[in-house]
């Protein structure tokens, strides 16, 4: 972030376990910021600015800083909704300096369908004109999709005094799934998404019903960006399944020439290879479950750590895949002290053990 930021908020937290808090912080903003901590003072970094937490008693006090009103309250959210995932069912009481604007969000982009095309049997590609598309291109990937209601007029989210999304309820709730930003088309102020198409018996899937019955017209939003950012290396080791592969393309089409990249990607049969344009050096290995003997999962694992055995120190690991596997593989990376900031591990999905 170039220069000083010139909007600050001060805010209070006041959880079951301020200290625990603390930790779930550091743990999970690493994968999204520099972090930074000194005893019982923990400073996040990123683009949009900075927030700084200062254990006191039993309490958080908040510092934010950021270079502009809009980047504070996208701040303020973030701080806002992650402090109360971490609280979960625990009382925690957060107030500000001043409260959150009753207003729409100010990261939300109202979008019409213009195209929808199966790219394989289990890829389906939405195609959204987007009136302002530039917050879109390179940074972060990853957006909240806001689907309203059939034949209703959409009423789109606003803030909670606490920094909260506030979202519409009853006849006006708006389906929310996260997704992956596939490409943007500045000229033609239109941006992709890929669903994946992954139908299993007496399990609802609402954001691949929405792609699969999309027609041109139909409204949405788009909450975002934010989570994940695009690399910044002369070698990337990209792993992931389908849930992965979007982002995992888009990687390879924005990084710049002379980037050596290898993906491992694991899909259901050949019939899920897609092309993976890049301006860089791409070698890709498919794995196809149809391939394993039955019952086995461990194809992606196993040859992820194969890959990352065999790197070098400076290549940056990025891996999006199932919850347990994102564990196994952190933990190798930990183990081998691999740099923080050469590394983005998502759990995406987590598989049903029941």
């Amino acid at each position: 972030m170039n220069g000083s930021p010139e909007f600050k908020l001060s805010g209070l937290a006041l959880p079951t376990d301020a200290e625990h808090m603390l930790d779930e912080i550091c743990e999970h903003f690493i994968e999204h910021s520099e972090v930074q901590r000194s005893g019982n003072v923990v400073s996040l970094q990123s683009e949009i600015g900075t927030a700084n937490f200062r254990l006191q008693g039993n309490n958080l006090l908040i510092e934010l800083a950021c270079p502009s009103p809009e980047a504070l309250e996208v701040c303020r959210n973030i701080v806002a909704e992650h402090l109360f995932y971490f609280a979960g069912e625990a009382p925690l009481d957060l107030t500000w300096a001043y409260p959150a604007p009753q207003a729409t969000l100010p990261n939300i982009h109202e979008v019409t369908v213009v195209a929808a095309e199966d790219v394989t049997p289990r890829m389906r590609r939405v195609t959204f004109a987007c009136a302002d598309v530039t917050p879109f291109v390179g940074g972060e990937m990853h957006v909240r999709l806001l689907v309203p209601p059939k034949d209703r007029p959409p009423v789109w989210p606003s803030l909670r005094p606490d920094g909260r999304v506030a979202w519409p309820q009853g006849e006006d709730e708006l389906l929310v799934r996260v997704y992956t930003i596939r490409a943007v088309d500045i000229e033609r102020r239109e941006l992709c998404i890929d669903f994946l198409q992954h139908p299993i018996p007496d399990v609802e899937t609402p954001g691949a019903d929405f792609a699969r019955d999309a027609r041109p017209g139909d409204s949405a939003a788009l909450l975002g960006p934010g989570g994940g950012g695009l690399p910044q290396a002369k070698s990337i080791l990209l792993a992931g399944d389908e849930s992965a592969l979007p982002a995992i393309a888009r990687i390879a089409a924005e990084v710049p020439p002379h980037t050596q990249l290898q993906a491992i990607i694991e899909v259901q049969d050949g019939h899920e290879e897609q092309p993976l344009p890049s301006a860089g050096s791409l070698e890709v290995r498919w794995l196809h479950r149809t391939s394993y003997p039955a019952g086995a999962t461990g194809g992606l694992l196993d040859a992820a750590k194969d890959a990352i055995a065999s790197m070098d120190d400076d290549t940056f690991v990025w891996v999006a895949c199932e919850k347990e596997d994102v564990r196994v593989i952190r933990t190798l990376l930990r183990d081998r002290q691999h740099d923080r900031k050469r590394m983005y591990v998502a759990s995406y999905w987590e598989r049903d053990h029941a």
